[in-house]
């Protein structure tokens, strides 16, 4: 099912009874969700991203703008009637139930010509456990379960109905972190697997860059970048995007373009021809770092850490924002700890420069 978004603005009213200013939560979403997609809307928390997604569901009322699943108008219809499966990150399973009454729930309230005989809910109830593996644990509460466990029974009772739509809010924020990347695993196979159109709300890039198809970043409301995550990681518009995204995080330096020629400090590391004289961000991915005796750029030497096949280089820069730089390279490369200094030369395409005033990008 294909979502489109139209315009889609949500505002929120000010609780300052003295100065009451509107909070503006989403601010002109215009996107196509294609059909059969798994897409990521990802961000700092407060950057609207819950807000788009209840306002795709229903559960939010948007201020202007529409809805459309397909060609039908959603915009003012109740959530009950869109068609969706809804997944919280707190799994908000019925306690007193087994694991297939929580599953069986959604089909037990269709009423009128969807209303199903008890033995088609009970195979498509299977079906769904089947699906995400729990079909062993069908008699069990959820307080007999795992974390991992009870969020996947959680899915399975958003699945059952085979929506149109699959919302997943923040749904890995509550397990450990080997559950966490099993779970998205999981999720993506099982997307995979059903084609449904599935839209992953995440303030956890990894996550966001490892399952999706297409990555919505958004900040304060506003939609930065869409594209595919390995894009936006290799091709970020502004410095809000480069710094967003990328573990370890991407290197940010105060510079200036002088004569073509990019400068951090003293030291000239890159040929800008085309580009105006002025203060720049430069942006270094820390794999864009190459080790080498009389490299263009100069770091003071803090320490190195081994981390099997690679290493990192974790050195300081006076016009670097962070405490530390760091320098991931590979363990093949020995590097001299006894000195006081480490240069390296720079990959050109894990360098970026960023306007200093607006923050975009200027590309070179």
């Amino acid at each position: 099912m294909e979502v489109v978004l139209k315009n889609l603005t949500k505002k929120f009213p000010g609780r300052d009874k003295k100065n009451p200013v509107e909070v503006i939560a989403v601010n002109d979403f215009d996107f196509t969700i294609p059909d059969g997609k798994l897409v990521g809307l990802l961000g700092p928390s407060g950057c609207g991203k819950s807000t788009t997604l209840n306002l795709i569901s229903g559960l939010e009322k948007p201020t202007s703008g529409q809805i459309f699943f397909g060609d039908d108008d959603v915009t003012k219809l109740p959530p009950e009637n869109r068609g969706i499966g809804l997944v919280f990150q707190n799994y908000a399973l019925y306690p007193h139930l087994t694991v297939r009454q929580n599953i069986l729930f959604p089909l037990q309230n269709l009423k009128g010509k969807e209303k199903l005989s008890k033995q088609v809910m009970e195979e498509k109830a299977l079906e769904a456990a089947r699906l995400v593996q729990i079909e062993d644990l069908m008699a069990r509460r959820p307080s007999e379960l795992s974390g991992g466990q009870q969020q996947r029974v959680a899915i399975a009772r958003a699945l059952v109905k085979m929506p149109k739509v699959l919302l997943l809010d923040e749904p890995l924020s509550n397990l450990d972190a080997r559950l966490r990347l099993q779970t998205r695993e999981e999720i993506r196979r099982i997307q995979n697997e059903t084609k449904i159109t599935t839209i992953f709300v995440t303030h956890d890039q990894e996550e966001a860059m490892s399952i999706c198809d297409l990555m919505i970043v958004m900040k304060a409301g506003v939609v930065h970048q869409i594209g595919k995550p390995q894009d936006i990681y290799d091709d970020p518009k502004n410095l809000f995007v480069a710094k967003f995204l990328g573990t370890p995080a991407i290197n940010v330096f105060e510079g200036e373009v002088k004569n073509g020629k990019i400068y951090i400090g003293k030291d000239g590391i890159m040929d800008a021809p085309k580009v105006q004289d002025g203060k720049v961000y430069v942006g270094i991915r820390p794999e864009g770092f190459k080790l080498a005796e009389e490299g263009a750029l100069k770091l003071k030497l803090s320490r190195v850490e081994v981390m099997g096949r690679d290493v990192s280089i974790i050195g300081t820069k006076e016009e670097a924002q962070s405490k530390n730089v760091r320098a991931i390279i590979s363990s093949d490369n020995l590097v001299d700890t006894r000195k006081d200094s480490v240069a390296f030369d720079l990959n050109p395409k894990k360098v970026f420069i960023f306007d200093y005033d607006t923050e975009e990008r200027i590309r070179f």
